[in-house]
């Protein structure tokens, strides 16, 4: 991805060590500073989720093991001292989150967890933003809109793959369902990232990944940064399905009203991008809630409990993130952070019309 500019004194040290070559003696002693420094900047931080330096730098962590980042050398990925801060950093969002958001029991048969998971959905109240951009965006939202959701839906699916060799049975079965629809059943014009991007250039974004990364805030790479942890922890692989499930279960009819604004507002490529949501959710809501999470669930006891926080830590973030975004844009604010090298207070440019 592009590499972005450092958000605090940890993004700095990081950004600066990735820099270098690996082999070289001095960058691998800075890396083993790294935990030490990760573990520092989480005791500054006050709102986890809101913290720009910690969100950004466990993104720039996680990259590492997707695509990479833009003149970053390849081998820093398993380095052990980048390791051990991406574990301080993703522990820390881990525990925050579990602190957030309720537990719940866990029924025993895959209906019943659809079920639960169905329920625990439809008593979400968070923010309409979907809503907002079907009736009442403008533009620069709607563009904006595409920008902070580019950080996820760029790579989308990704996270939610590292579980296949995770799962067995009815659970894997259903998750391969599901992602080879994601990835466009073999077809990559059909691939969802793919349709995402080309709604970015249909608006004039650049549809690289990780362009949007310097404009995005804290609290929507938060979301990114959790189903990251998730998936690349194998003993979190109950929290993994339970977020696809439910980002699947939340996902068509949101999808419906932004395909209507996107159309609304002349972004045909956009609209089907969403258009796609709508259909294609509206079959795996199913498949995830009852055959890969319940199916989960009767296979593997001991990852059931994390099904439903990783359930739960979709709507958590979404909320917060939502909220963030419609909060800016009804006081007239744009909702991304300042372009790097912006005059300080210079927000005339970025005005949502």
């Amino acid at each position: 991805m592009r590499r972005p500019q450092p958000r605090g004194p940890l993004g700095e040290q990081l950004l600066t060590l990735l820099a270098d070559p690996p082999e070289d003696a001095g960058a691998r002693g800075r890396a083993e500073e790294l935990a030490a420094a990760a573990a520092a900047a989480l005791a500054r931080a006050g709102d986890l989720l809101a913290d720009d330096d910690v969100q950004l730098s466990l993104f720039v962590l996680h990259a590492l093991h997707y695509l990479g980042v833009e003149g970053v050398d390849e081998r820093w990925e398993l380095e052990p001292g980048i390791v051990r801060a991406r574990e301080v950093l993703g522990t820390a969002l881990e525990e925050h989150l579990r602190a957030q958001v309720p537990g719940h029991d866990v029924p025993a048969t895959p209906q019943a967890v659809a079920d639960a998971l169905f329920a625990l959905a439809a008593d979400d109240d968070g923010p309409g933003l979907a809503r907002f951009l079907s009736g009442r965006a403008g533009p620069d939202q709607a563009r904006e809109f595409l920008q902070l959701k580019s950080l996820y839906q760029l790579m989308e699916a990704d996270p939610h793959t590292w579980a296949i060799p995770r799962l067995r049975g009815r659970a894997k079965a259903a998750l391969v369902e599901i992602q080879a629809d994601e990835y466009g059943g073999g077809d990559p014009r059909r691939m969802h990232s793919g349709m995402f991007a080309a709604g970015m250039r249909e608006a004039g974004l650049d549809d690289a990944y990780g362009a949007a990364a310097d404009r995005v805030p804290a609290v929507w790479l938060a979301g990114v940064n959790a189903v990251s942890v998730f998936g690349l922890h194998r003993r979190l692989r109950g929290a993994i399905v339970g977020h696809l499930a439910m980002y699947e279960i939340t996902s068509s009819d949101p999808s419906r009203f932004l395909a209507r604004g996107f159309r609304r507002l002349g972004l045909p490529a956009a609209a089907a991008y969403y258009d796609e949501h709508v259909v294609a959710d509206a079959a795996h809501e199913q498949i995830a809630a009852r055959d890969m999470a319940g199916g989960l669930v009767v296979a593997d006891p001991a990852a059931a409990a994390d099904v439903f926080f990783g359930a739960r830590s979709v709507l958590h973030p979404d909320a917060l993130a939502a909220r963030q975004a419609l909060g800016c844009w009804e006081a007239g604010r744009s909702a991304l952070r300042p372009a790097p090298g912006a005059p300080a207070g210079d927000r005339v440019a970025e005005l949502v019309r």
